[in-house]
């Protein structure tokens, strides 16, 4: 799972870089401490948008406004990665190691096991 941990990272990496180069956390740097976490609600909610849209596209079979030939739910799925992917850089959360540990957790877990699933009362998705 290593290799799970290591690429998320790299991507956590990868897209805060490129939205901090391209000034979207200039504001957080400077503002008092007080109002990050109004900041960061922000930040949160654009995730929620993304995902929103991903099933927006998926509900009408909407090909994506920016990259036609690929679908509109897989567009606005890669938004939301790169999002996540963001804040977490931004704020030097170890992603890779959270999703890995989170992984082997759920793995282990009763009610995420078939069986359980089809008992009366299980999680049917």
């Amino acid at each position: 799972m290593d290799s799970v941990k290591d690429a998320m990272n790299l991507i956590c990496s990868e897209c805060y870089g490129a939205s901090a180069g391209a000034g979207w956390w200039k504001d957080f740097e400077t503002i008092p401490e007080e109002y990050k976490k109004f900041y960061l609600t922000t930040k949160l909610c654009l995730i929620h948008s993304e995902v929103s849209e991903a099933m927006e596209g998926l509900r009408k079979g909407l090909p994506d406004d920016h990259l036609p030939d690929l679908p509109m739910f897989d567009v606005e799925l890669a938004d939301a990665v790169i999002r996540i992917a963001d804040l977490a850089g931004a704020l030097d959360i170890n992603l890779g190691e959270a999703l890995e540990r989170k992984m082997q957790y759920n793995s282990e877990r009763a009610d995420h096991k078939l069986e359980n699933r089809a008992k009366e009362g299980g999680k049917a998705f």
